[in-house]
């Protein structure tokens, strides 16, 4: 009986929900988007003058280690 009781409230216990593949594709697509975006914009910081990044309170050591991170590491 005890192990009836101590799984009782297994069966109501939160279940994991899996994607529907069009929530899948969709999660999947905007994460492609964030990524080329954040390639875009990395490219683009390391194209900025010095006297830009100081603009923006970068220094080129700070553009380079953005520039180094992987696309998928905001």
């Amino acid at each position: 009986m005890s192990q009836t009781s101590s799984f009782a409230g297994f069966s109501s216990a939160r279940r994991t929900r899996f994607a529907t593949p069009i929530e899948f594709t969709s999660l999947l697509v905007a994460s492609l988007q964030a990524w080329r975006e954040r390639v875009r914009s990395r490219r683009d910081l390391m194209r900025l003058s010095e006297h830009q990044l100081k603009d923006i309170g970068l220094s080129r050591q700070d553009a380079e280690q953005e520039w180094q991170k992987p696309f998928w590491q905001a």
